[in-house]
């Protein structure tokens, strides 16, 4: 009944805005959930099917167990999300549009209510988002859409488990929970790379915490291999949008055609070296396995989850891994202007270094 209230409630305040493709849009967004949510199942009952695959079963007893710890080690505010079982048609459970001017590195950005604004929209139809990203190619974006294993409403709802988060390896489903549930410690209106990077900070140290936890802490060395492969590719790419950052800024002088070809040299430059440095990784990379083509949209996502993973990380440290007093100080810095904000986490990243 909670679930169903919330809900009402969303749509009696979509019908307040004005135009048709917002209400569309937060319609599709509610029914998509909505739908999500009437097919799921109690975990404990999942578990207790005798139908229920084996693996499927361990999956879940270990998601549960990943779900206590959560709470209790990580202090992160887990609700009654992740109680609940849903199998997915595909292995995504909804896909995000990113769309960036041709000539910008500064995404396009969405507000909705009680959320703010974000650099992506999320759909649950792959036909939605297409026809939206052909709205903003017409207008000369570059445009990516990716398919996304997980969302958190936040705390507004129980946020189900579902077969995104069981067909993943033991360690990257729970570090994708931990992942999750840290949108509920902290949530920064209309600045994605704080909310996301603050994240994937918790999702890292909550995975260390974990095996710690277990007794299998040099399995933690997995996930440091797969972040080396995540910072070689962002040093790649902080070198390439420094150079597109000066080249956008000489639109005026050099003109449209002249930018946009210099544009492309970049990027392939970029997509050559990102291959060259993949050809000794044994799985693919941040982009996919190459070759890749990138655009404007690409590397901005890409930012958005990475750039100030360091600084958190830091900042977790320095609170000596004390999970409830490092999500204080987050909640301070997020008070910060977001100039400042930025500027302390791009000097508690500077003091970084990765304790093996």
């Amino acid at each position: 009944m909670k679930q169903l209230s919330q809900i009402y409630l969303l749509l009696l305040l979509i019908t307040g805005l004005t135009g048709c493709t917002t209400i569309g849009y937060y319609t599709q967004a509610i029914s998509g959930h909505f739908s999500l949510m009437t097919r799921a199942e109690p975990v404990a009952e999942v578990i207790g099917d005798a139908e229920t695959r084996s693996e499927l079963r361990e999956k879940l007893e270990l998601a549960l167990e990943a779900r206590r710890f959560a709470g209790e080690r990580l202090a992160l505010p887990v609700g009654e999300a992740y109680l609940e079982y849903v199998q997915l048609d595909h292995p995504w459970v909804v896909v995000n549009l990113v769309a960036v001017p041709e000539f910008s590195l500064k995404p396009h950005s969405w507000c909705y209510p009680m959320v703010g604004c974000q650099a992506y929209r999320g759909y649950f139809s792959l036909d939605d988002a297409r026809r939206e990203q052909a709205g903003f190619r017409d207008k000369g974006y570059d445009t990516f859409i990716g398919g996304v294993t997980a969302y958190s409403t936040l705390g507004w709802f129980d946020d189900p488990l579902h077969s995104g988060f069981t067909r993943l390896d033991e360690d990257r489903m729970v570090a994708l929970m931990f992942h999750e549930l840290a949108h509920r410690v902290v949530y920064i209106s209309e600045d994605t790379t704080f909310n996301e990077s603050f994240a994937t900070a918790v999702e890292l140290e909550g995975l260390r915490t974990w095996l710690e936890h277990r007794g299998e802490a040099d399995r933690f060395e997995e996930a440091l291999a797969r972040l080396q492969r995540r910072n070689q590719t962002l040093a790649l790419v902080r070198e390439a949008t420094s150079q597109l950052d000066q080249l956008y800024n000489q639109l005026e002088t050099l003109g449209p055609e002249t930018v946009r070809q210099r544009k492309q040299g970049i990027l392939a430059r970029l997509a050559e070296a990102y291959g060259e440095l993949s050809r000794s990784w044994t799985e693919p990379g941040p982009f996919g396995p190459a070759p890749v083509t990138l655009n404007n949209a690409n590397l901005a996502l890409f930012r958005q989850y990475n750039q100030f993973v360091p600084g958190f990380r830091q900042l977790l440290s320095d609170h000596d891994h004390d999970f409830p007093a490092f999500y204080r100080a987050v909640e301070e810095l997020g008070q910060q202007p977001p100039a400042k904000r930025e500027a302390a986490l791009a000097q508690l990243s500077q003091r970084f270094e990765e304790d093996l």
